[in-house]
């Protein structure tokens, strides 16, 4: 199965009273890159976590997005920060004694001061046990965002090389036609070359007939197009044994349609021919729309 590089994956994971959405992106890109963008707390996870990725994706630039939020079906437990509350009462206490203002805290203007009352959820990961069964939830929760990216990269996969495989269809009956035409165009040049001869012949000279012989032997070996074709008939079927691949194909394919352009530009070079060289144009317009399609495999 071929898979394409672009794709997306999400997930979800709580744990600890938080939320974690986790969403993974994919795009074309000639190598593995993975960027990563996590909370700061979780930053010495972010090797092991590119190892997941890379054990199932060969190619393509990931992006990976992990958003940490509270859960809102949990009340957090509240905790009196009494530092700041002395705080607070000193600096009434200071008012009062250095410029004279009078007034008492409440307990109800107390509570809405900032920073008196905190949670006792740590902002950071607490302990080597805490950070484990992170690193296993987030682990966790990115397997199943790739799954979900894999599974869309395997639809779009297939939809590239079901194309491929009809445009390589398309190239093989230029092929069929090709060989067919090859015979014929020495003995078409053959038959011009003394139709030329007959309309200049006026009686006044004889005909070499061993040197138009020769004449028509270097034009035959010139434009001998045999190696060519069996080329590019080789390359026709490792491109369908790469699309039945299981494997990351997308480089390989690359090079097997380097070679078939190579190939169909010396057949055009080399043809002396008007219908050689319409199949030639029409191959290496069929060839650039797979090399833009197959630089979407991974």
């Amino acid at each position: 199965m071929s898979f394409s590089m672009t794709g997306y994956g999400q997930s979800a994971v709580q744990f600890g009273g938080y939320k974690v959405q986790i969403e993974v992106k994919s795009v074309n890109h000639r190598y593995c890159e993975i960027m990563m963008r996590l909370p700061r707390e979780w930053g010495q996870m972010e090797d092991s976590l590119k190892r997941l990725i890379q054990d199932v994706i060969k190619r393509g630039r990931i992006d990976v997005f992990m958003n940490k939020e509270q859960d809102t079906g949990q009340v957090p437990s509240l905790k009196l920060n009494h530092a700041n509350v002395q705080s607070y009462l000193q600096a009434g206490q200071e008012l009062t004694e250095r410029y004279g203002m009078n007034g008492n805290l409440d307990i109800h203007q107390l509570l809405a001061l900032p920073g008196v009352m905190t949670t006792e959820q740590p902002s950071a990961l607490a302990d080597e046990e805490e950070q484990a069964q992170w690193q296993q939830i987030l682990g966790q929760g990115l397997q199943e965002a790739l799954q979900n990216l894999l599974q869309m990269r395997a639809r779009e996969g297939i939809h590239l090389a079901n194309d491929l495989r009809e445009r390589v269809n398309l190239l093989e009956q230029h092929y069929r036609s090709m060989c067919e035409l090859a015979p014929t165009v020495v003995e078409e040049h053959r038959i011009r070359l003394k139709q030329r001869l007959s309309e200049l012949q006026d009686g006044s000279y004889h005909w070499d007939d061993s040197r138009i012989s020769m004449e028509i032997a270097v034009f035959a070996d010139r434009s001998n197009i045999d190696e060519e074709l069996t080329r590019l008939n080789s390359h026709f079927q490792q491109c369908k044994l790469l699309l039945e691949s299981n494997d990351a194909i997308g480089r390989r394919l690359d090079f097997l349609i380097q070679e078939m352009n190579r190939e169909v530009n010396t057949i055009g070079s080399k043809a002396n021919h008007l219908a050689l060289v319409n199949h030639v144009v029409e191959m290496k317009a069929e060839l650039e729309k797979i090399r833009e399609q197959a630089a979407n495999l991974e």
